[in-house]
């Protein structure tokens, strides 16, 4: 049977007053294990076959939408058309929600990837596709992007999916001056806390909401196959720019959301990409991902959900 579409890729759930929202801008099949800096295939092979997982892997890509009642804010903005066809759906369940573009507050991006970036921006226009809103990232991140030396030593894709897309993507925005760069951990918004977790890219950080006793991190490429890289943290990707140094992040993000018993929020978590992680054995850690809520908590409707009164906010 043919001619058949999946419903919408739109999940809710709440944290404290904010209610945030998975939008699955699409995925990527790979079609060789050569995405991950390990030669012990067979080892790979046997950490996805555990999890009755595709072998190559299917990735997906999530972004985030908070809403608290004052501002609407997006991790990450998706892939806009240069992913390809399983790609670049961010914009249509936008309009699905009936959040209009022009409605985004702030957007925190965890780095400039194009599969998390190339929704800043039409490329053909220059236009920002968020015009109203706020755009912060590390300050490692422009610096990288921009570098002519690195573009240099890069190879030709690398130059034009990178380097190039970036360029493209962040250009108007430090124009206009609507970016607004940091450098270490600290409130990045209030209630939100930008954590630099570098070594996938110059820049890469994670996000960590906390909202009336509650905690959430929203971390990025931190893990990107989950069956995997909680069985051996060390394992790095292709995309990484220093994998060493990411695996270090990658440990000690692992062991903060164990410590802290952090609800994660992973870009390539698989859909609806919420999860709780707990040590396992001789190193690994487990992936607990989260059961799907038919309503988001505690019988609350995100087509009735109220944001908190003003004098309830903390």
């Amino acid at each position: 049977m043919t001619g058949f579409q999946q419903v919408p890729a739109v999940y809710h759930r709440l944290v404290g007053d904010c209610l945030v929202t998975t939008l699955c801008d699409g995925y990527m099949a790979y079609d060789t294990l050569e995405i991950m800096r390990d030669a012990d295939h067979a080892k790979l092979r046997r950490f996805l076959q555990a999890e009755t997982r595709v072998c190559p892997p299917v990735v997906s890509i999530n972004t985030f939408l908070i809403r608290d009642g004052t501002r609407v804010i997006l991790v990450d903005c998706g892939s806009g058309g240069i992913m390809g066809p399983t790609c670049g759906r961010l914009p249509e369940l936008m309009a699905h929600l009936g959040v209009a573009p022009g409605a985004v507050t702030d957007i925190l991006l965890t780095h400039v990837h194009p599969d998390h970036s190339c929704g800043l921006t039409d490329p053909a226009s220059g236009r920002k596709l968020f015009p109203n809103a706020r755009l912060h990232l590390h300050r490692a991140e422009i610096d990288h992007w921009f570098d002519d030396a690195a573009r240099a030593r890069a190879t030709e894709r690398q130059k034009r999916v990178y380097f190039d897309a970036a360029r493209i993507q962040l250009g108007p925005w430090l124009a206009d001056g609507s970016a607004r760069p940091f450098t270490e951990r600290h409130e990045v918004l209030p209630g939100i806390t930008a954590l630099p977790s570098t070594g996938h890219t110059p820049g890469h950080s994670c996000y960590i909401l906390r909202s009336r006793g509650e905690a959430m991190i929203v971390w990025g490429d931190t893990v990107h196959i989950p069956e995997v890289q909680l069985g051996d943290p060390g394992v790095g990707m292709i995309f990484d720019s220093d994998s060493a140094a990411a695996a270090l992040s990658r440990q000690r993000i692992l062991q903060l959301c164990v410590d802290e018993d952090l609800l994660v929020a992973g870009m390539h978590i698989h859909f609806p990409g919420f999860a709780r992680i707990r040590r396992g054995y001789e190193g690994a850690f487990r992936f607990v991902q989260e059961q799907w809520f038919h309503a988001p908590n505690h019988g609350h409707d995100p087509a009735v959900w109220q944001p908190p009164r003003a004098k309830e906010q903390g």
